[in-house]
């Protein structure tokens, strides 16, 4: 019959079950309930089906229980229960003592915590474990000894040492009941919150000659189902005289105490009153035989006044509550004895700061992943309880993360907003658990939260534009510029290398004229450069890193050729090709500044280098009655000729440029002295090139270099007085002959031509062929029709917008 009703009852628990996990499912945790001394492999609940999970996926998923605790002041943790991924059901792994799980707490349960991944998630699931009438009732002691005076009066009670029950609830409320006889009745009028000790009742005076001995049996039985009963024999001794015990004003004491009390304290002061008289009435107070020796070590007792002092210090969070039996015994012979019970409350203060731990920590965090990204998982506790127990969390502010709270004291950390690696590379968050408690105690916790780089940036230039001049006839293969890109990604993803874009140049490949190193961006020149051929070379370098997928930038770098005096100039003639030299007839009768003839030359380089001068090859002397204009190669008489200059002379020009070196022709010019008659019939106009419509080219390339030159000195005394204000540096070396100016616009720099050394790159050679011009135009996707537009791009999947209206090659 035990049998049989133990099964029904754990039917009945196990329906309240069912009903109450599909209640706690929509409340966002899990509730089930199974009797305590469940077998192995009693089923519990589907907890898959019941948290939304798909048991086929319970294993690919890593379903796990990553923790459990015990609710309601417990022992150690064990592994209760188990889940069977096969199926998600959870069931009993392990025999389950509540009253060794929780002792007397009124609620028993088990916290599990379940955690999935892909995504990751947890579950908190709560099982209750009920209480089954598994203890009976029992006395401390086989035998209880009671002495009772011959002279006590009928209705006298007799405190008798109670049962006690390892059971909670009606499992543990104690009925008694005493055997039959004529002298006493048992008093069980009971407390239904806390079991009151049985009295015995004097219904019928004692007579001890008659009967010294009283043998009873007193039989306890709890309110399970079913019941369980102990017993404990009475040995009642008839003692004369001292016929008054000593009665306390009260059975039972209670008593609150704050934890924090010192050592010391005054806990209650009992008193009890003896109607004998004399040394019949002198009281003693001790302790029960029967206290537990925990008790004794926490309280004193002062055997004269009634004084219960505490002795140790208390601790709400080990024992809440102490219950004892406190005798007063007086002096008679034989001494009585009268007994009450006493219940000292423990009251919490708030003495434990909260406890914090990181149950799940998932770092390094991509800079690109979403807002919302779970990183890790915290759970917070308290020992003390009531609003000291009550913990709330939080995170440092200012920071692009956020707690949520996912469960009573268990937070999930997300990321609440984008982040990114260039900026702030890591984060170091504090967490603070803080109770309710007054004052409040709080505790921190630090977590490191690196963040992972991702291709996001594309590689940069300093200037969308850089400008290099390099004057031709340079050798071949050598250095003429460094360009260098900056990617703030980290290592692939920062990994740049440089290519020229491809195009052609004067139907040749650029390719063969430029190359750059892929890593260091050196540009070289791979053939020497001709001005008169090609005055502007415009391309692009593209700059792109290691990422996946690659990023890039592009620039445009302008190379200006200079010229050089490399050509000598060249007379134009106009006598036949089978002659050596022209004659020009000239009259005896000439005066002073005629004109004999006029030389022309053409130089096919530019600048000073194609300024020509004009000048007798002979020293000038008063015997030679020529010159020659300097500029304008017209050979005129000096003075007036006469007989004694000779018929024939031959006049040797030299033609000179002004390069440096400077490059130089000669043309012998024959002159013959004749008559006036004959000298009429050839013009010495005629001596060089017609002129027809043509403007003089000498004067004409002296007047637009001087025009040339005062215009660029009118555009540098400008842009100085512009632009070289408290935040522009202007420096001038007298030893070197180089001015510098830099602001914050741009850089420009100029070499003479006694001092054009100029280093450009790391650890470049000095160079005397080149000049650099490096304007520092801001970075803009709209930069106006007539320019190169520079975003930096997904590699191959947008060109850069060349300038319109630029002459690449020959003479604008």
């Amino acid at each position: 019959m035990l049998q049989v009703s133990r099964c029904l009852t754990c039917c009945i628990l196990l329906q309240l079950v069912l009903l109450q996990a599909a209640w706690e499912v929509g409340s966002g945790q899990l509730h089930y309930s199974v009797p305590e001394e469940s077998k192995h492999g009693t089923f519990v609940g589907r907890i898959a089906q019941d948290l939304g999970l798909e048991v086929g996926e319970l294993v690919s998923r890593r379903f796990r229980m990553v923790s459990s605790s015990t609710g309601g002041g417990g022992g150690g943790r064990r592994d209760y229960f188990e889940v069977n991924v096969q199926n998600g059901i959870l069931f009993v792994n392990s025999r389950i003592d509540r009253e060794e799980l929780c002792a007397k707490s009124p609620v028993c349960a088990v916290h599990l915590e379940v955690l999935v991944e892909k995504p990751l998630r947890g579950f908190h699931v709560e099982v209750e474990i009920k209480d089954i009438n598994d203890n009976a009732p029992v006395f401390s002691v086989n035998e209880q000894n009671l002495d009772i005076w011959e002279s006590r009066s009928l209705g006298s009670r007799f405190p008798l040492e109670g049962a006690s029950d390892a059971d909670i609830g009606t499992n543990s409320l104690i009925t008694y009941r005493l055997s039959p006889n004529d002298h006493l009745s048992l008093d069980t009028q009971g407390n239904h919150e806390k079991n009151k000790p049985p009295e015995l009742v004097l219904k019928n005076s004692l007579d001890r000659e008659e009967s010294p001995v009283h043998h009873l049996l007193l039989t306890a039985t709890d309110g399970g189902k079913p019941e369980l009963t102990s017993t404990v024999q009475l040995v009642i001794a008839v003692l004369d005289t001292n016929d008054n015990a000593p009665v306390f004003n009260q059975s039972v004491y209670e008593v609150h105490l704050l934890e924090n009390v010192a050592n010391g304290t005054l806990v209650i002061k009992l008193e009890a009153i003896d109607l004998d008289d004399g040394v019949n009435k002198d009281l003693s107070y001790s302790f029960s035989n029967v206290v537990a020796p925990a008790l004794k070590e926490t309280f004193i007792i002062d055997q004269n006044t009634g004084e219960i002092r505490l002795k140790k210090k208390l601790d709400f969070e080990d024992v809440n509550l102490y219950e004892t039996q406190v005798e007063a015994m007086d002096k008679g012979h034989p001494p009585m004895v009268g007994k009450c019970t006493l219940l000292v409350e423990i009251l919490d203060v708030n003495d434990n700061p909260p406890e914090v731990s990181v149950t799940s920590l998932s770092v390094p965090v991509l800079e690109d992943a979403p807002p919302g990204t779970v990183v890790a998982l915290i759970s917070v506790s308290d020992k003390d309880s009531g609003d000291n127990g009550k913990v709330t969390c939080s995170i440092s502010p200012r920071l692009p993360f956020k707690l949520l709270s996912t469960f009573k004291n268990y937070y999930s950390l997300v990321l609440e907003e984008a982040v990114d690696r260039e900026r702030v590379s890591q984060y170091q968050l504090l967490i603070t658990a803080r109770d309710e408690g007054l004052p409040p105690l709080s505790a921190t916790s630090s977590i490191l939260v690196p963040i992972a780089d991702v291709n996001d940036n594309a590689p940069a230039f300093p200037q969308p534009v850089y400008t290099v001049f390099v004057k031709e006839n340079n050798p071949p293969g050598a250095p003429i510029f460094t360009v260098s890109a900056w990617d703030p990604d980290l290592q692939e993803n920062a990994f740049v290398s440089y290519s020229v874009v491809e195009r052609s140049v004067a139907e040749k490949p650029l390719s063969s004229y430029i190359s750059v190193q892929s890593e260091s961006g050196k540009l070289y020149a791979l053939q020497p450069f001709d001005y008169e051929e090609l005055k502007l070379l415009e391309f692009q370098v593209t700059a792109k890193d290691a990422g996946l997928p690659p990023l890039c930038g592009n620039v445009t770098v302008q190379v200006f050729i200079l010229d050089e005096n490399d050509n000598v100039p060249i007379v134009i003639r106009s006598w036949a090709a089978a002659e050596t030299s022209p004659l020009q007839l000239v009259p005896v009768s000439a005066s002073t500044g005629h004109v004999v003839a006029k030389l022309r030359a053409v130089d096919a380089d530019s600048g000073y280098n194609a300024w020509l001068r004009y000048e007798l090859q002979e020293p000038r002397s008063p015997a030679v009655p020529f010159r020659v204009g300097r500029y304008s190669g017209e050979i005129r008489t000096t003075r007036p000729l006469d007989e004694a200059d000779g018929r024939m002379q031959s006049l040797v020009i030299v033609v000179k440029d002004h390069g440096e070196p400077a490059l130089s022709a000669t043309a012998t010019v024959s002159v013959s002295l004749v008559e006036s008659a004959q000298a009429g019939q050839s013009d010495p106009q005629e001596t060089g090139v017609s002129e027809g419509p043509m403007v003089d080219m000498n004067v004409s390339l002296i007047i637009a270099i001087c025009s040339v030159s005062s215009l660029f000195l009118l555009v540098i005394i400008l842009y100085i007085a512009m632009r070289c204000q408290p935040d522009t540096a202007l420096m001038y070396s007298a030893g070197n002959h180089t001015l510098v100016c830099a602001s914050e616009v741009g850089s420009w720099s100029y070499s003479q031509r006694n001092s054009r050394n100029l280093c450009v790159g790391e650890a470049a050679a000095a160079k005397n062929d080149l000049m650099v011009f490096t304007p520092n135009f801001p970075q803009s996707i709209e930069n106006g029709a007539g320019e190169t537009q520079l975003v930096p791009n997904l590699c191959g999947t947008v060109k850069p917008t060349e300038k319109k209206g630029r002459a690449s090659l020959g003479d604008s």
